[in-house]
Order: structure tokens, then C-alpha cells, then sequence
């Protein structure tokens, strides 16, 4: 029995691994992802128990008072956070992952320094680089949060020589980590480095605006990942490893593919600090005197909605700001209703996280079948009636396409002003994220219905019911 339990343990690793990539794999659809997520944690939960029969594990009473705060905690979230506070969430619980794995690193680096133990130099390296990350990661995810919930400015905090600042703590970091593989017994230098890792993390976050938050969530989701793999080196634990390296590759893959959407790279997301005023230009002046708009008001959007053959609803960051998902889905049932085929276009960063417009759809029971990725419909907004674009703004702006002198040309974009007409419902005629002026509003095809995108949506809803 004592041989067969170590390697039980190791296949039940096995099997919680095999658990995740399946379950990854789901998560890369909307249709699938809620089944992918029941797999994966079902692999986590098989992972916790075989390693919780590790002989290492000795305080099984201490695991369970935290075991009942944490799901406490946890049941609390999921019945009082509303759905579109998830991209603060999902920061939030990047940052406490990354607070975790450096929590390990410091609790192995005092047992050793409380029993006199030597340090060794694998261990070492391995300590010093999770408490680099999970600190970068915990700091910088709490950032995120503030500006997503609005605690702080969403814009770009900068000041003079904030980058050589930057540098300058990340070589006191390197410093001192030279020192303790040389001298690994210096609390305070270790300490120190704690706490330069905390502050890394502050200024690695507050020179990016509020719209690249869909890049930095996807970002500092891999550096959690990351400092996880980091802590299993620390503790010597496979099924750690294997775990926070398919969350540290999946993260990176996904930064990629929202630095694409954007046509930008990771170094300009991270460093330029973009959406500042000065980003826009001249084309950022919203107070354009040669350019007219057409506006209209819910009758008239009503009748052009209800007599279309077709509809392609495009969901932006105004949408979740106004909590317009539910009116959406009445919406667009009444029109299924009269016969109109309505489907929804998904631009890859349209609000605050990876698939944050998919999680509100999701909410308001929206079929799968109807929500659309940017290169399928793209091809279909030409035979499409009504292009209905609710709260998007750089996304749908036309000038990525054609004006080589904007700020976002090169940028793929959902392409609504190819539809036969197309409806804009907006507050008011201000600039998106990366300020400039959105050509699409000036477009012959294009109406404006000026308002909130939940009253707006509302009223069509009561106007469409009367045609």
C-alpha cells in the first residue's frame, strides 16, 4: 500500500492534466465552454484530493477552515457580482491566484530560514522567480480592478521618467536576487525584493488606459499561470507544473489574438500609453463642423428593424455599461417573431475582457447558434438588411480600413457600414478609446438613435410590438 500510493497519486495527476486540455479545448467555444468548464474542474478537484494524500500535507484541519472561507466567498461572488462586473472579477481573481503562488514561495523561504536549513540553488531561482510574478501579478491585477470598476481613472497614468523608474526597480529586483543566490539567508533583502515586486506591479499597470484592459486581463491571467508553475518548482509538485503552464500558454495565446484584433503590438499596449487625448490628432476633435448626421428616433428604428429580412446586431462596451443584454435578447425574439433573421457580430475586444460580450449574451439566454466571430459575418454584412451597433464605436469605425492616418487604420474591424442601412444607437457623438472621430456616423447609410442603449433598446422593443 505505502509503494501504491505515490504512484496513485501521480496517475490521478495524470488524469486531472488530461482533465484540463480537455476542458481548454471546450472553453474555446461558446457552445461548449460551460461543459468545458465542469471537466476542468472536476480535474482540479482530483488533483486537490490526491494531493491532499500526499504524505507532505499534515494539516488537514487548517486546509478545511480555508476550504469553507474560500467557497463561502466564492458562493457570495457568484449570486451578487451582476455578469457585466465580470471583467472586474476576472482581474481580481488573476491577482489573488498571483498573491497565492507568492504566499508560497515566502512561506517555503521562512521554513527553511526558521529550521537552518541550506537553500538550494534550484529551489532558490524558483522562489525568487514566483515571487517576481505572483507579486507583478497580484499588484498589478488589484490596478486593473480599480480602473475597470472605476476607482481609479481608466486613462493612462504617466509622469516623467516613469520607464527608467521601471527599470530602475526591476535591477534592484535582478540585485538582490543575486545577493540571496549568493547569501540565501537575508530576510531583509528578501523582503525587499517582496516588496519591489509589489510595487512592479503598480507601474506595470497604470500607464495603460481602460480599453486595453482586454489585453492586460489576458495577460496577467498567463502571469498567474506562470507564477503557479513557479510555486509547484518551490513545493515540488507535478500536477502545479503542468497546471499553471497551461494556463501561463493558454494566456499568451489569447494576449496574442487580442494584440491582433487591435492591430497593435504588446510592447505599444504596454508602453505607449494609448487612449490618451493626444493619441486621436487632429481626427480626435469631436467638434467636426463639415460632417452632418442623421438621426432618428425609436419609431422610425422600429420600422426600419421590423420590416428588414435580415439583422445583425453588433454589442459593444456601451451595452454592458447600460445592462442592455436582456433588452437585447426582447428585442431581437420579437423580431424572430415576424419573421426577421437577426444574428450578433463579436469583435474580439469589444468591452473589458476576452468574451465579455459572449458572457452577457450568455446571461440573457442568447442561442449560440446566433452569436457570430468578426471573419464569419464580415463576408455577410452586404446581404444584410439592418446592421444594428449598439454602444460599439472603434470596432465598427471605418477608418481602419481606408484613412492610413488614424491611430487605428490596420485594425480588423466588424465592417456594419456594408450593410444596406445601418442603426447606431449612442449617448452622444463622443470619441471612442482611441479618440478619433468614427466615420461611420457620417455615412449616408448610417442613422443615429441618441441615448441610453437600455432606454433605446426598450423603446424599439414597444415600437417593434406595434408595427
Amino acid at each position: 500500500m505505502s509503494d501504491f500510493l505515490p504512484t496513485g497519486i501521480q496517475l490521478s495527476y495524470l488524469v486531472a492534466a488530461s482533465l484540463f486540455i480537455l476542458g481548454l479545448k471546450q472553453l474555446g467555444s461558446p457552445a461548449t465552454a460551460r461543459q468545458g468548464n465542469f471537466v476542468a474542474a472536476v480535474g482540479m478537484l482530483l488533483a486537490i484530493v490526491a494531493t491532499m494524500l500526499d504524505q507532505h500535507v499534515l494539516n488537514y484541519e487548517m486546509i478545511l477552515v480555508g476550504l469553507v472561507i474560500g467557497s463561502l466567498i466564492g458562493i457570495v461572488a457568484a449570486y451578487k457580482v451582476q455578469m457585466t462586473d465580470m471583467p472586474q472579477m476576472v482581474g481580481l481573481l488573476n491577482g489573488l491566484g498571483g498573491a497565492a503562488s507568492a504566499l508560497v514561495a515566502v512561506a517555503e523561504f521562512w521554513r527553511l530560514l526558521g529550521n537552518g536549513e541550506a537553500i538550494p540553488l534550484d529551489a532558490n531561482i524558483s522562489m525568487l522567480l514566483d515571487v517576481l510574478i505572483g507579486g507583478v501579478t497580484f499588484t498589478g491585477s488589484f490596478i486593473a480592478f480599480a480602473k475597470l470598476q472605476g476607482i481609479m481613472s481608466g486613462s493612462p497614468i504617466t509622469f516623467p521618467l516613469q520607464q527608467p523608474f521601471n527599470l530602475s526597480l526591476l535591477i534592484a529586483f535582478i540585485a538582490g536576487s543575486a545577493y540571496l543566490i549568493i547569501s540565501p539567508h537575508s530576510l531583509p533583502v528578501f523582503l525587499g525584493i517582496v516588496v519591489v515586486s509589489l510595487v512592479l506591479g503598480v507601474m506595470f499597470v497604470i500607464p495603460i488606459g481602460g480599453g486595453d484592459m482586454p489585453v492586460v486581463i489576458s495577460l496577467l491571467n498567463s502571469f498567474s499561470g506562470l507564477a503557479a508553475a513557479a510555486a509547484g518548482f518551490v513545493v515540488m509538485n507535478n500536477m502545479l507544473i503542468i497546471a499553471g503552464a497551461l494556463v501561463g500558454a493558454s494566456g499568451i495565446i489569447l494576449t496574442e489574438i487580442m494584440c491582433k484584433a487591435m492591430n497593435r503590438s504588446l510592447f505599444s499596449v504596454l508602453f505607449s500609453a494609448f487612449g490618451t487625448a493626444a493619441s486621436g490628432g487632429a481626427a480626435g476633435s469631436t467638434g467636426t463642423t463639415d460632417k452632418t448626421v442623421r438621426s432618428i428616433d425609436p419609431e422610425e428604428g422600429a420600422m426600419m428593424l421590423g420590416y428588414a429580412r435580415s439583422v445583425v446586431i453588433v454589442p459593444g462596451y456601451g451595452m454592458a455599461v447600460a445592462q442592455a443584454q436582456h433588452n437585447v435578447r426582447e428585442l431581437a425574439d420579437q423580431l424572430e417573431r415576424m419573421g426577421v433573421e437577426v444574428r450578433y457580430a463579436i469583435h474580439p475586444v469589444a468591452g473589458r475582457m476576452p468574451g465579455h460580450m459572449n458572457v452577457l449574451l450568455a446571461e440573457a439566454n442568447v442561442p449560440y447558434e446566433q452569436l457570430h466571430d468578426m471573419d464569419d459575418i464580415n463576408p455577410q454584412f452586404e446581404q444584410t438588411d439592418v446592421a444594428l451597433v449598439i454602444g460599439a464605436n472603434d470596432v465598427v469605425n471605418p477608418a481602419a480600413r481606408s484613412d492610413t492616418s488614424s491611430p487605428i487604420y490596420g485594425m480588423p474591424i466588424l465592417e456594419v457600414d456594408r450593410a444596406k442601412q445601418t442603426i447606431v444607437i449612442k449617448r452622444g457623438m463622443s470619441a471612442g478609446f482611441a479618440g478619433v472621430d468614427n466615420d461611420l456616423f457620417y455615412k449616408d447609410k448610417t442613422t443615429m438613435l441618441f441615448g441610453s442603449a437600455k432606454d433605446m433598446v426598450g423603446k424599439l422593443v414597444s415600437e417593434v410590438k406595434q408595427l
